[in-house]
C-alpha cells in the first residue's frame, strides 16, 4: 500500500474516531447568589445594633437574617437606617427588605408583605427600680411614658387614657430619659425592654407581664412575591434545623 493511501486510511480511521468520542459536556458556571440588601435601625439592642469594636452591625436579626440568607442561596448586604424612614426607603426601592424587629400588623400588612412569623413580643413596661406606683399599663395614668416614634409601643401608651406619651427617634434615649427621671416608664418589645434592664439592673427593672401578643415579621414590598418565597423558605429551614431557637438563646437567654 502506498504511502499517499496509508495516509488517507489514518485520516479516515480518526475521524471515526472523532465521530464515535463521547463528546465532553461544557461545564455550566455555578450562578453568583443573588445579593439583596436589607434595611435595619441598628439602635434595638440586643435585636440589630453596632457594635463598638468592629463599627459592624449585629445582633439576633441580623443573624437570623444571615441564616436564613444561607439556606437559599443568597448574599446578603445590611443596611442602617433610621427607623421613621425606613419603610419609605422600602418603597423607593433604596433595598429589598427590612429585619428590624418589625411587628406584624394589619394596618401594615396593607401597605406591605411580611414573612412569616418568626418570634413573639409583647409589649412590657419599664420603670425605675424603685417606681412602686407602675404596675401594669392601667398604672400609667397621670404618668408620661417614653416609646419609639412610629412603634407599637408608642401606639399602645396613645391608647390609655390620661397617659401621656413622649416619643423618640431611637428607643436607647428613651431609656436615658426613665434613668434620668425624666419621664415615669417606657414601653417598648418585650426582649428590648428586658435587655435594657438587664443592662442597668441596679437602676431599672420590668414589671408585670408582657401585656400585647405581637409577632416580629420579615418585610418586603407589596407584590415582590419571589423573595418573599425565598425568604420564608429559609425561614422554615431555619426553625426545623433549630437554628432559630440557637439564635434565641444566643441573644436573649435561656428562659426566652
Amino acid at each position: 500500500m502506498g504511502c499517499f493511501k496509508r495516509f488517507v486510511l489514518s485520516l479516515i480511521a480518526l475521524a471515526l474516531l472523532a465521530a464515535c468520542a463521547t463528546p465532553v459536556p461544557t461545564p455550566t458556571p455555578t450562578p453568583a447568589p443573588k445579593k439583596i440588601v436589607v434595611a435595619t435601625d441598628a439602635t434595638w439592642p440586643p435585636a440589630e445594633f453596632i457594635d463598638e469594636k468592629t463599627k459592624e452591625i449585629v445582633g439576633f436579626d441580623i443573624d437570623l437574617m444571615k441564616a436564613i440568607a444561607q439556606e437559599v442561596g443568597l448574599e446578603v448586604e445590611f443596611k442602617n437606617v433610621a427607623w421613621d424612614g425606613i419603610f419609605a426607603g422600602l418603597e423607593a426601592g433604596e433595598y429589598d427588605a427590612i429585619i428590624s424587629s418589625v411587628t406584624i400588623t394589619d394596618e401594615r400588612k396593607q401597605k406591605y408583605d411580611f414573612s412569616d412569623p418568626y418570634f413573639n413580643a409583647g409589649q412590657l413596661i419599664a420603670v425605675r427600680i424603685d417606681n412602686q406606683d407602675i404596675k401594669g399599663p392601667a398604672d400609667l395614668k397621670g404618668k408620661v411614658a417614653g416609646a419609639q416614634i412610629g412603634t407599637t409601643g408608642a401606639f399602645e401608651i396613645a391608647k390609655i387614657e390620661g397617659a401621656t406619651l413622649k416619643e423618640y427617634d431611637t428607643i436607647d434615649l428613651a431609656f436615658m430619659d426613665l434613668l434620668e427621671g425624666r419621664i415615669d416608664a417606657v414601653v417598648a418589645d418585650s426582649p428590648l425592654t428586658m435587655a435594657f434592664v438587664a443592662k442597668y439592673p441596679d437602676k431599672l427593672k420590668w414589671v408585670g407581664e408582657p401585656f400585647t401578643e405581637e409577632y416580629y415579621g420579615i418585610v418586603v414590598k407589596k407584590g415582590n412575591k419571589e423573595l418573599l418565597d425565598l425568604i420564608n423558605k429559609g425561614l422554615k429551614a431555619v426553625k426545623e434545623k433549630g437554628i432559630l431557637d440557637q439564635l434565641v438563646k444566643k441573644w436573649y437567654g435561656p428562659s426566652k
